[in-house]
Protein backbone atom coordinates (compact mmCIF):
# COMPACT_ATOMS: atom_id res chain seq x y z
CA UNK A 1 0.00 0.00 0.00
CA UNK A 2 2.91 2.27 0.53
CA UNK A 3 4.39 1.28 -2.48
CA UNK A 4 1.06 2.31 -4.00
CA UNK A 5 1.35 6.01 -2.30
CA UNK A 6 4.76 6.71 -3.70
CA UNK A 7 3.47 5.98 -6.83
CA UNK A 8 0.80 8.26 -6.91
CA UNK A 9 2.65 11.17 -4.94
CA UNK A 10 5.91 10.96 -7.58
CA UNK A 11 3.28 11.73 -11.03
CA UNK A 12 1.31 13.96 -8.29
CA UNK A 13 -1.58 11.86 -9.12
CA UNK A 14 -5.07 12.13 -6.89
CA UNK A 15 -5.31 9.93 -4.22
CA UNK A 16 -8.86 7.54 -4.27
CA UNK A 17 -10.83 7.81 -1.50
CA UNK A 18 -10.43 4.34 -1.41
CA UNK A 19 -6.82 4.43 -0.82
CA UNK A 20 -6.97 6.84 2.13
CA UNK A 21 -9.64 4.72 3.44
CA UNK A 22 -7.56 1.85 3.29
CA UNK A 23 -4.02 3.32 4.73
CA UNK A 24 -6.60 4.48 7.48
CA UNK A 25 -7.91 1.00 8.02
CA UNK A 26 -4.35 -0.13 7.93
CA UNK A 27 -3.10 2.05 10.53
CA UNK A 28 -5.79 2.21 13.31
CA UNK A 29 -4.04 0.04 15.71
CA UNK A 30 -1.12 2.38 15.26
CA UNK A 31 -3.54 5.31 16.49
CA UNK A 32 -4.70 3.44 18.94
CA UNK A 33 -1.74 2.62 20.02
CA UNK A 34 -0.11 6.10 20.14
CA UNK A 35 -3.38 7.59 21.76
CA UNK A 36 -3.10 4.97 24.86
CA UNK A 37 0.34 5.78 25.53
CA UNK A 38 -0.34 10.01 25.41
CA UNK A 39 -3.54 8.61 27.58
CA UNK A 40 -1.43 7.24 30.65
CA UNK A 41 -0.63 11.13 31.55
CA UNK A 42 -3.42 12.61 30.71
CA UNK A 43 -6.57 13.39 33.49
CA UNK A 44 -9.60 11.11 33.48
CA UNK A 45 -11.85 13.52 32.28
CA UNK A 46 -10.55 13.62 29.01
CA UNK A 47 -12.18 11.61 25.99
CA UNK A 48 -10.13 9.34 24.26
CA UNK A 49 -12.44 8.78 21.27
CA UNK A 50 -11.73 12.44 21.09
CA UNK A 51 -8.38 11.74 20.64
CA UNK A 52 -8.57 8.84 18.37
CA UNK A 53 -10.55 11.04 16.01
CA UNK A 54 -7.91 13.34 16.24
CA UNK A 55 -5.16 10.98 15.27
CA UNK A 56 -7.18 9.77 12.14
CA UNK A 57 -7.49 13.51 10.93
CA UNK A 58 -3.37 13.97 11.58
CA UNK A 59 -3.22 10.65 9.67
CA UNK A 60 -5.46 11.87 6.51
CA UNK A 61 -3.09 14.63 6.82
CA UNK A 62 -0.02 12.52 6.45
CA UNK A 63 -1.49 11.35 3.46
CA UNK A 64 -1.65 14.08 1.74
CA UNK A 65 1.29 15.96 2.87
CA UNK A 66 3.66 12.56 2.46
CA UNK A 67 6.74 13.20 0.02
CA UNK A 68 8.55 9.71 -1.25
CA UNK A 69 11.40 12.39 -2.05
CA UNK A 70 12.49 12.67 1.60
CA UNK A 71 13.37 8.84 1.59
CA UNK A 72 11.26 8.52 4.83
CA UNK A 73 8.70 5.64 5.22
CA UNK A 74 5.08 7.06 5.21
CA UNK A 75 5.03 4.62 8.64
CA UNK A 76 7.63 7.06 10.58
CA UNK A 77 6.04 10.17 8.73
CA UNK A 78 2.57 9.51 9.56
CA UNK A 79 3.30 8.49 13.55
CA UNK A 80 5.08 12.54 13.73
CA UNK A 81 2.07 13.59 12.36
CA UNK A 82 -0.46 11.62 14.41
CA UNK A 83 1.32 12.44 17.88
CA UNK A 84 0.96 16.09 16.37
CA UNK A 85 -2.49 16.19 15.88
CA UNK A 86 -3.04 14.90 18.76
CA UNK A 87 -0.74 16.78 21.33
CA UNK A 88 -2.15 20.04 19.26
CA UNK A 89 -5.68 18.91 20.70
CA UNK A 90 -5.00 18.58 23.95
CA UNK A 91 -2.86 22.44 23.98
CA UNK A 92 -5.78 23.93 22.37
CA UNK A 93 -8.50 22.44 24.96
CA UNK A 94 -6.01 24.01 27.37
CA UNK A 95 -6.46 20.43 29.69
CA UNK A 96 -3.22 21.71 31.66
CA UNK A 97 -4.75 24.84 34.17
CA UNK A 98 -2.78 27.66 34.54
CA UNK A 99 -2.12 26.94 38.25
CA UNK A 100 -0.96 23.43 37.45
CA UNK A 101 1.87 24.93 34.92
CA UNK A 102 2.79 27.31 37.27
CA UNK A 103 3.14 24.33 39.60
CA UNK A 104 5.54 22.81 37.20
CA UNK A 105 7.61 25.74 36.77
CA UNK A 106 8.49 26.12 40.66
CA UNK A 107 9.61 22.22 40.76
CA UNK A 108 11.74 22.79 37.62
CA UNK A 109 13.02 25.90 39.02
CA UNK A 110 14.03 23.87 42.64
CA UNK A 111 15.81 21.11 40.92
CA UNK A 112 17.76 23.51 39.16
CA UNK A 113 18.95 25.75 41.89
CA UNK A 114 19.13 22.57 44.18
CA UNK A 115 21.22 20.44 41.66
CA UNK A 116 23.48 23.45 40.93
CA UNK A 117 24.43 24.43 44.75
CA UNK A 118 25.08 20.46 45.31
CA UNK A 119 26.56 19.86 41.90
CA UNK A 120 24.80 16.62 42.24
CA UNK A 121 21.13 15.16 41.83
CA UNK A 122 18.63 15.95 44.75
CA UNK A 123 16.72 13.91 46.81
CA UNK A 124 13.36 14.25 46.71
CA UNK A 125 13.94 16.01 50.72
CA UNK A 126 16.06 18.30 49.77
CA UNK A 127 14.11 19.98 47.08
CA UNK A 128 10.91 19.70 49.43
CA UNK A 129 13.28 21.41 52.14
CA UNK A 130 14.20 24.10 49.17
CA UNK A 131 10.27 24.79 48.63
CA UNK A 132 9.37 24.93 52.23
CA UNK A 133 7.04 21.83 52.01
CA UNK A 134 6.75 18.36 53.83
CA UNK A 135 7.24 15.45 51.72
CA UNK A 136 3.65 14.10 51.60
CA UNK A 137 2.88 17.58 50.48
CA UNK A 138 5.91 17.25 47.83
CA UNK A 139 4.59 14.17 46.34
CA UNK A 140 1.38 15.34 46.37
CA UNK A 141 2.42 18.12 44.29
CA UNK A 142 4.97 16.11 42.36
CA UNK A 143 1.47 14.24 41.49
CA UNK A 144 -0.45 16.81 40.61
CA UNK A 145 1.92 18.07 37.49
CA UNK A 146 2.50 14.97 36.20
CA UNK A 147 1.37 14.46 32.44
CA UNK A 148 2.62 18.36 31.43
CA UNK A 149 5.58 17.18 29.83
CA UNK A 150 4.11 16.31 26.50
CA UNK A 151 6.18 17.28 23.47
CA UNK A 152 5.48 17.81 19.70
CA UNK A 153 8.57 17.04 17.78
CA UNK A 154 6.98 18.94 15.21
CA UNK A 155 7.76 22.21 16.91
CA UNK A 156 11.50 22.08 16.32
CA UNK A 157 10.59 23.84 13.18
CA UNK A 158 11.69 27.09 12.23
CA UNK A 159 10.06 30.40 12.10
CA UNK A 160 9.97 32.92 9.73
CA UNK A 161 10.25 36.89 9.90
CA UNK A 162 6.71 37.04 10.50
CA UNK A 163 6.69 34.26 13.78
CA UNK A 164 4.96 31.64 11.42
CA UNK A 165 6.33 27.92 10.94
CA UNK A 166 7.99 27.58 8.19
CA UNK A 167 7.72 23.93 6.39
CA UNK A 168 6.76 20.86 8.17
CA UNK A 169 7.84 18.21 9.98
CA UNK A 170 8.98 16.82 6.25
CA UNK A 171 11.30 19.42 5.78
CA UNK A 172 13.46 18.15 8.57
CA UNK A 173 13.38 14.63 8.07
CA UNK A 174 16.76 13.51 7.12
CA UNK A 175 17.60 13.23 3.16
CA UNK A 176 20.20 10.12 2.80
CA UNK A 177 21.55 11.84 -0.63
CA UNK A 178 23.11 14.63 1.16
CA UNK A 179 24.35 15.58 4.58
CA UNK A 180 24.83 19.35 5.82
CA UNK A 181 27.97 18.79 7.97
CA UNK A 182 26.93 21.96 9.95
CA UNK A 183 23.36 20.42 10.87
CA UNK A 184 25.34 17.17 11.74
CA UNK A 185 27.50 18.50 14.31
CA UNK A 186 25.19 20.53 15.50
CA UNK A 187 22.74 17.34 16.27
CA UNK A 188 25.61 15.39 17.56
CA UNK A 189 26.05 17.89 20.23
CA UNK A 190 22.44 18.18 21.35
CA UNK A 191 22.98 13.87 21.35
CA UNK A 192 25.52 14.35 23.62
CA UNK A 193 23.84 16.91 25.63
CA UNK A 194 21.25 14.52 26.10
CA UNK A 195 22.73 11.57 27.02
CA UNK A 196 25.10 13.18 29.81
CA UNK A 197 22.46 14.78 30.89
CA UNK A 198 20.46 11.67 31.28
CA UNK A 199 23.28 9.45 32.81
CA UNK A 200 23.81 11.98 35.60
CA UNK A 201 19.78 10.61 36.78
CA UNK A 202 19.33 9.16 39.94
CA UNK A 203 19.40 5.14 38.70
CA UNK A 204 16.08 4.50 38.90
CA UNK A 205 14.79 7.45 36.63
CA UNK A 206 17.32 6.62 33.96
CA UNK A 207 15.50 2.66 33.80
CA UNK A 208 12.57 4.84 33.68
CA UNK A 209 13.41 6.72 30.69
CA UNK A 210 15.24 3.90 29.14
CA UNK A 211 12.20 1.63 29.17
CA UNK A 212 9.88 4.33 28.48
CA UNK A 213 11.42 6.15 26.01
CA UNK A 214 14.02 3.32 24.61
CA UNK A 215 12.36 0.10 25.00
CA UNK A 216 8.83 1.52 24.05
CA UNK A 217 7.28 0.00 27.79
CA UNK A 218 4.04 1.39 28.95
CA UNK A 219 4.03 2.40 32.72
CA UNK A 220 2.15 -0.35 33.69
CA UNK A 221 5.03 -3.13 31.79
CA UNK A 222 7.77 -0.35 33.61
CA UNK A 223 6.25 -1.12 37.21
CA UNK A 224 6.35 -5.21 36.62
CA UNK A 225 10.00 -4.78 35.99
CA UNK A 226 10.71 -2.66 38.63
CA UNK A 227 8.62 -3.73 41.20
CA UNK A 228 6.53 -0.63 41.89
CA UNK A 229 3.26 0.65 40.89
CA UNK A 230 2.10 2.53 37.97
CA UNK A 231 1.36 5.60 39.61
CA UNK A 232 5.09 5.31 41.58
CA UNK A 233 6.51 5.03 37.89
CA UNK A 234 4.71 8.02 36.47
CA UNK A 235 5.96 10.22 39.47
CA UNK A 236 9.86 9.01 38.37
CA UNK A 237 9.12 9.59 35.26
CA UNK A 238 7.98 13.37 36.05
CA UNK A 239 10.75 13.78 38.09
CA UNK A 240 13.48 12.56 35.76
CA UNK A 241 11.66 14.84 33.09
CA UNK A 242 11.98 17.87 35.65
CA UNK A 243 15.56 17.33 36.53
CA UNK A 244 16.19 17.19 32.42
CA UNK A 245 14.25 20.43 31.41
CA UNK A 246 16.33 22.45 34.16
CA UNK A 247 19.41 21.10 33.45
CA UNK A 248 19.26 21.30 29.35
CA UNK A 249 17.75 24.86 30.10
CA UNK A 250 21.22 25.56 32.23
CA UNK A 251 23.28 24.36 29.38
CA UNK A 252 21.65 26.12 26.57
CA UNK A 253 21.93 29.58 28.29
CA UNK A 254 25.41 29.55 29.29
Amino acid sequence: MEAMLRELKETNAEIPATLKEQIVLEHGPLIRYIVNRIAVRLPSHIDLDDLHNTGVIGLIDAIDKYDPDKNCKFKTYAEFRIKGAILDQLRSLDWVPRSVRQKSRRLERAYGEVEQRLGRSASDEEVADSLGLQIDKFHELMNQVRGISLVNLEEVRGGGQDGERTGTFADIVEDVHSENPFASLKLAEQRNIVADTISLLPEKERLVVSFYYYDDLNMKEIGNILGITESRVCQIHTKAMLRLRARLKGLTER
